[in-house]
């Protein structure tokens, strides 16, 4: 006995779900439009027609609106982040991800008005990664780097004076050596 065009319908939605994360409501708009889809191509195929006929003869079908253009700022929830690109939801947006639309990052942010700053991860991720980072000391460990490291260009700054042999003086900056290097210099 042939399927029917819902239980057709189904069977694609449903390999698509199994592939991917997709939402209830997801679900539902993939299923609408799959049923219209093989109804119009079951028109067609009655008919004679091409798809595009079938189409135009067909036109008391209800269509769906399009989707409405998401905000870059209203993409990036609480709980997930919406992909502009190609609407799937997730917890982070990946380099990998977004490379499946060629576009990095950093590209990605630029072409949606994004900040560079901005994290492409769902608000709830970013929170947890920040309270692990206080919980670990980073906060008070990347001050104290700040701080070492304003004190060493200083003490570049101000190195001695070195008289010159027209008797000019000019300052002689200390050579850049790497940490181990310059920690034995220390000793």
């Amino acid at each position: 006995m042939a399927k029917k065009l819902v239980e057709i319908a189904a069977d694609i939605v449903q390999a698509q779900a199994s592939v991917g994360h997709m939402s209830p409501t997801d679900i539902e708009q993939t299923l609408m439009r799959t049923f219209v889809t093989l109804q119009r191509m079951q028109t067609a195929e009655e008919g004679g027609l091409s798809l595009e006929q079938a189409r135009g003869a067909e036109e008391g079908l209800a269509e769906e609106k399009p989707q409405e253009r998401m905000s870059p700022q209203d993409s990036i929830r609480e709980d997930k982040v919406i992909c502009l690109e190609c609407g799937a939801e997730m917890r982070q947006l990946t380099a990998k991800h977004l490379s499946s639309h060629e576009l990095s990052p950093r590209e990605y942010k630029k072409k949606y008005g994004l900040p560079l700053k901005t994290p492409l991860a769902a608000k709830s991720l970013t929170k947890a990664r920040s309270k692990a980072a206080k919980k670990r000391g980073l906060p008070a460990n990347l001050v104290k780097y700040q701080e070492e490291r304003r004190l060493r260009r200083t003490d570049e700054v101000s190195a001695e004076p070195v008289i010159a042999a027209e008797g000019i003086p000019e300052v002689k900056a200390p050579a850049k050596r790497g940490r181990k290097k310059q920690q034995a210099a220390e000793e």
